[in-house]
């Protein structure tokens, strides 16, 4: 009988593209796959022949209203808006989740899905924990979500404490849902990487150890598999318009913005007036807002969307928000990158991009310039020493076979898996066995 798999992943682009690369290996290998995503995958997921399970909200609407522009002006009145619209959507997607993992073998989910760990527990399969950036506790460096200097090993260790304020947020519904929808005690342990038990779950990152190599003090249950990139699927090729504008003049450098609509009119007059001391060409993403696309000079050619492996291969350096798909993308297409972060782990990718030598050091959006972005579109353009590092980096990640890895783990982790009544059989065997029986 065929093995079912179920993904739960909620957020926008980047946090869902990934997992459909992985769910196309699971449906290679034979597994039956159902991706529980955001509403605004839908077409996306099914085009690409997958089972699709809506997990509710439309991201893409959640993102563009004020209160994400009110959080970043007045961190005082918007946060506490958005942690209550939150903990709704996360509530919504933990039912949907519940519900799209009946009959599952295994469960996937992310820090953004924690809850799928009590779904788990109370259907007795094996779940796997992943990640996009590294996220269990370390020395080597600070916790990769907040923008942190080094501090040392030991201080370094203490940042990564915020993981567990970060988890009372995700936490808030899970207990009342453990015991409404799935019968279960309140939670005897927390924590993103242990189940209810405490013990570790195994825990794959989605990323390549090139660009930020495993901490050595991680547990064994960290693994690094290297990144899940999906290729393009749709044979895209350039439009007329695109080709005309590549034909026209130099090879242009391609810039992004994310998902993240903010401050979408003070991009677009920044990006102007770079290209316009730059003296280059630049072809720019639309994509889900960051960019106002109308009235642009001819030397910037606006496209709505595009796969990133193929539009890569037509220009001559990146410059982006540090997504980790985009850094990764980027990376493997062998281009220097400059990397504008918003927030959350795209600091750390810009980082370490930099320490990679493939790019300029990173500038934060709130602290770019008109100056700042024509120079870093300088250097893109024109320093060898980036280029020169993009293609070595080029070379070894192109070798890594990120979802080939990780089915192999969740195979082990299936295969190993111990039903949760023999677990605690055996734990309260060894319990009495200590006390002298």
């Amino acid at each position: 009988m065929t093995k079912r798999i179920a993904i739960s992943t909620i957020g926008t682009r980047g946090d869902v593209q990934p997992y459909l690369a992985l769910a196309l290996k699971l449906r290679e290998r034979g597994y039956e796959v159902v991706v529980g995503a955001p509403a605004d995958f839908e077409n996306e997921i099914k085009e690409l022949g997958l089972e699709f399970h809506s997990l509710g909200s439309n991201i893409r609407s959640f993102i563009k209203q004020s209160n994400f522009e009110n959080a970043s002006e007045n961190f005082l009145i918007g946060v506490p808006a958005l942690l209550q619209q939150g903990q709704k959507i996360l509530e919504q997607a933990a039912r949907h989740s519940w519900d799209m993992a009946q009959g599952a073998d295994a469960i996937i989910l992310n820090i953004n899905t924690s809850f799928a760990i009590d779904i788990g527990e109370a259907l007795d399969v094996p779940t796997i924990m992943t990640a996009l950036q590294p996220l269990n506790s370390t020395g080597e460096f600070p916790i990769c979500a907040y923008d942190v200097p080094d501090m040392g090993r030991a201080l370094n260790w203490i940042s990564h404490a915020a993981t567990s304020v970060q988890q009372a947020y995700y936490d808030f519904p899970r207990d009342r849902l453990r015991r409404e929808l799935m019968g279960l005690e309140p939670r005897k342990n927390g924590g993103f990487f242990k189940d209810t038990d405490g013990k570790n779950l195994v825990t794959l990152y989605a990323y390549s150890p090139l660009v930020s190599p495993r901490p050595r003090d991680w547990p064994k249950t960290a693994i690094v598999t290297g990144y899940w990139i999906l290729r393009d699927q749709t044979e895209w090729e350039p439009s007329d318009e695109f080709q005309d504008f590549l034909s026209a003049g130099d090879t242009p450098i391609y810039v992004g913005f994310g998902s993240m609509p903010f401050g979408a009119k003070r991009n677009t007059q920044i990006l102007k007036e770079a290209v316009e001391i730059w003296g280059g060409r630049v072809v720019v993403a639309s994509g889900w807002g960051g960019i106002e696309a109308d009235d642009m000079p001819e030397s910037i050619f606006v496209i709505d969307k595009a796969p990133h492996d193929e539009l890569f291969n037509y220009v001559k350096g990146v410059v982006h928000h540090g997504g980790a798909g985009t850094t990764a993308a980027g990376l493997r297409a062998g281009k220097p990158t400059f990397i504008i972060p918003q927030g959350i782990d795209q600091p750390y990718w810009g980082k370490r991009v930099h320490a990679l030598g493939c790019g300029p050091e990173p500038v934060t959006l709130k602290k770019l310039t008109s100056k700042i972005l024509a120079a870093a579109l300088q250097a893109l353009d024109s320093y060898q020493p980036y280029a020169d590092a993009a293609l070595d980096a080029a070379s070894h990640l192109t070798q890594e076979n990120g979802p080939t890895k990780a089915v192999l783990h969740i195979e082990r982790v299936m295969n190993n898996y111990v039903p949760l009544a023999q677990r605690r059989e055996r734990a309260g065997q060894d319990r009495a066995s200590g006390l002298g029986f």
